[in-house]
């Protein structure tokens, strides 16, 4: 058995091993180990943070946590209520995949992400805008990788993005799955005695993902969108064919001494690019260089120059069969790719070796981005037998990124935020044309934005969109103008809302109903506790004694009950507060004090604080025996 002290110095050390953890499977490790260090389970808790953090009381952490809460304090979050009832599937763990999973966290909802493999291998930089820069730090970014743009860099890899964002992910109760592929949704069955509704087939079929029901799903899975019902736009340029290479960075002080190449173009530097080609036949129409995990260049090349250099083998008009697999010598490329990056650099990088991307291969790609696609709309309402789901996209299946302008993972945070205010409009019960309508109204901006025409003070940015967008018309798109994006699997829908809300507004008969079935439930569970006796939800809580009473129900080993008395109302009261706190992540929404002088007017706050902790005890079978031990003892004393 470890002392105390070497008990924390363990839980410190897991901690640590977490944040410094260098891949997805490290990461994911580390986490499970923490977690069962501190006797935490991840799955579903809705206040699973706010535990953990009453748990690890470790300076480093600290410093993670006040992060995190500033963030979390931001009144669209609504203190994390905004969404509680909202069961949200993503599919796909990208940098845009992750963003908006950890938003809807903020919002109270429960957030499902799955993804199909359990390796961040992207190598690829990329560009930060301003805003996107601060709105990382803001989530401990940091504290996670110590060199995130420090000085004037103002670029990240992939991989280190996705480790970032999946630690906060994580952090903040986010169920992640990995090794598992979504398939398509499944409808609810015609069978409603059980009241079933959407769900997902995943791959393998037997994983529990299949089991839950969803509200929202959205495709965060890049240009392969698995979603169906989505049309896409097409953009055509004329022919740009891109190359990317990675090379190995050793962090040597002759590599430190190279300078970057922010983004040179013909236009700009003609002189650069003549010599280029003279000096060795490469055709460039621009080049960009990031030092990063790799040195990291990507470039525009023209096709004559490609045939030239035998990289190209045959001359094709069809683009797919000019840059397929056959028809591309990948030696030539790797050479072509090692001469154009030893010259942008003056010759300056002692060893231009290739980083190994995932398949084992030399991490270099030839691509064709002539065309860009958008999709038509950002989200759309399907409804089967009563069931409402909201389906959305973000990242490269809602926009392709334009590269050479760094747009995508600004854009892609952008549509991220935007998307989570579409999920707080539909938790609060907003019917679908108006939730549709606003999300179609704020689309419209996305393939517009650069860093010169979003709002400059970053410091502000939020959810809302009007944080971001200066002058923003939320109601640019009608709702009659989204019928369309309604889906009944019947005729078009010539009623706006035939389709219900996901959590419409209680009717006054509905809402008593909730009230009279809570205040049961805390009836039967604190029955025979002595000076217990609960008929409302203000006077009977005064004592403290009836919230002891519903904790010491379940866990009767956080709460020695025969020991309280009455007549410490306020002791009693901060001790139910925190033990639901620490032990079930439920946040106080008062403090004993204010609990022992409860009015009337406090009623719906007592409502919503213990409907917490019906939420999460309601399916949990009480500790056999316990509750009645008080009244049969005093019994025995009489």
């Amino acid at each position: 058995m470890w002392d105390g002290q070497s008990k924390t110095c363990h839980v410190h050390a897991l901690f640590d091993a977490f944040v410094q953890a260098a891949t997805c499977r490290e990461t994911l490790r580390a986490f499970q180990e923490l977690c069962e260090e501190l006797k935490l389970h991840p799955g579903g808790q809705p206040q699973f943070y706010h535990t953990l953090r009453s748990r690890l009381h470790y300076w480093k952490a600290k410093a993670l946590w006040a992060k995190l809460d500033k963030r979390a304090s931001q009144r669209e979050y609504m203190r994390g209520h905004a969404c509680t009832s909202t069961t949200c599937l993503i599919i796909g763990a990208g940098p845009c995949g992750l963003r908006t999973a950890i938003e809807l966290r903020f919002l109270g909802a429960r957030v499902v992400l799955v993804e199909k493999r359990d390796i961040f291998s992207r190598n690829n930089v990329l560009h930060l805008w301003p805003f996107t820069i601060q709105d990382l730090r803001g989530l401990g970014a940091k504290k996670f990788y110590g060199k995130f743009c420090a000085g004037a860099i103002d670029h990240i890899s992939i991989r280190q993005l996705q480790l970032i964002l999946l630690k906060v992910a994580l952090l903040l109760g986010i169920e992640i799955h990995v090794n598992v592929e979504f398939k398509h949704l499944v409808e609810p069955p015609e069978d409603q005695e059980k009241r079933v509704g959407w769900r997902a087939e995943v791959h393998p079929n037997s994983h529990p993902v299949s089991q839950l029901e969803f509200d929202v799903v959205i495709g965060a899975d890049g240009r392969r969108n698995t979603l169906p019902g989505f049309r896409r736009k097409e953009f055509r340029g004329k022919l740009a064919i891109a190359i990317t290479a990675n090379f190995i960075n050793r962090n040597t002080t002759a590599e430190a001494k190279v300078e970057e190449i922010s983004g040179v173009a013909f236009i700009f530097n003609q002189r650069f690019f003549q010599d280029l080609r003279q000096a060795t036949g490469i055709d460039l129409e621009n080049i960009v260089y990031y030092k990063d995990d790799t040195h990291y260049f990507v470039m525009t090349a023209k096709k004559q120059s490609l045939l030239e250099k035998g990289v190209i083998l045959h001359d094709y008009a069809d683009t797919e069969m000019l840059l397929s697999r056959n028809n591309v010598d990948q030696n030539a490329l790797l050479s072509y790719a090692r001469e154009a990056a030893d010259f942008s650099t003056n010759h300056q990088l002692p060893m231009l070796d290739f980083a190994i991307n995932h398949y084992g291969q030399p991490d270099v790609a030839m691509f064709d981005f002539t065309c860009m696609y958008a999709s038509e709309n950002a989200a759309m309402v399907r409804q089967r037998r009563g069931h409402p789901l909201l389906v959305a996209l973000v990242g490269d299946s809602l926009l392709e990124p334009f590269w050479p302008m760094g747009t995508g993972i600004a854009r892609g945070f952008l549509a991220a935020m935007d998307t989570a205010w579409m999920v707080r409009s539909w938790g609060q019960g907003n019917t679908p044309s108006q939730v549709l309508a606003e999300r179609e109204s704020v689309y419209r901006l996305l393939p517009q934005t650069t860093p010169e025409n979003v709002s400059k003070n970053h410091s502000q940015y939020s959810m809302d969109p009007a944080s971001r967008y200066p002058n923003i018309n939320m109601q640019l798109v009608g709702a009659a103008q989204v019928c369309h994006l309604i889906d009944t699997g019947e005729a078009p829908v010539l009623s706006l809302d035939a389709v219900s809300s996901p959590h419409p507004r209680l009717t006054r008969q509905e809402s008593v109903a909730r009230y009279s079935k809570l205040l049961s439930w805390c009836q039967e569970q604190t029955l025979g506790y002595m000076n217990v006796c609960v008929t409302d939800f203000t006077t009977s809580w005064r004592s403290g004694l009836a919230l002891c009473a519903l904790i010491h129900r379940f866990r009767p080993d956080l709460i020695d009950f025969a020991s309280l008395e009455e007549s410490e109302a306020e002791l009693n009261g901060q001790l139910g507060l925190d033990m639901a706190e620490q032990e079930f992540g439920i946040c106080p929404i008062m403090t004993g004090k204010e609990m022992s002088t409860l009015e009337e007017s406090d009623s719906l706050s007592m409502v919503m604080y213990l409907s917490q902790l019906y939420e999460l005890l309601k399916d949990t079978a009480p500790a056999g025996g316990q509750h009645r031990c008080w009244e049969e003892e005093e019994n025995k004393s009489d």
